[in-house]
C-alpha cells in the first residue's frame, strides 16, 4: 500500500512541474493611458485576451502639428509606419486604415 501512494503522489508531482512548465505567466502589468496590458516571461505582450510579439514605440509629427507625437502599439506586425499609427489611433474616417485587434492594439499615445 505504501508503495503505491508513493507512486501515485509521484505522478501527481510530476504531472504538476510538467503542467506549469508549459504556462507563460506574467512579468509585469503597465497600466498605459488607453488600455492596460502585460509583458509576458516569454518576452510576449497582451492586452484584451490577445497575444503580440512586439511592442513598438512610434514617433512623428503629424501634418500641421506644432510638436510630434507619440504611439505605443503592441504588435503581431513587425513595422507599422507613423502614418499607419496616427490613422488608426483614431484620426482616420475610414475603417480600412484601422487594425484588427489580433493583429495591432494602441497601448499609450502621448
Amino acid at each position: 500500500m505504501r508503495k503505491f501512494t508513493a507512486v501515485v503522489l509521484c505522478l501527481l508531482l510530476a504531472a504538476t512541474l510538467v503542467g506549469c512548465a508549459g504556462k507563460n505567466t506574467e512579468k509585469d502589468t503597465i497600466e498605459g493611458n488607453v488600455k492596460t496590458y502585460s509583458q509576458m516571461k516569454d518576452g510576449t505582450w497582451q492586452c484584451d485576451g490577445y497575444a503580440y510579439r512586439y511592442r513598438l514605440e512610434i514617433c512623428g509629427r503629424m501634418p500641421n502639428a506644432a510638436r510630434d507625437s507619440s504611439f505605443v502599439y503592441l504588435s503581431n506586425i513587425e513595422e507599422i509606419s507613423f502614418e499607419q499609427a496616427y490613422k488608426a489611433a483614431g484620426i482616420s474616417s475610414d475603417s480600412e486604415d484601422y487594425f484588427l485587434p489580433e493583429d495591432a492594439v494602441l497601448v499609450e499615445m502621448y
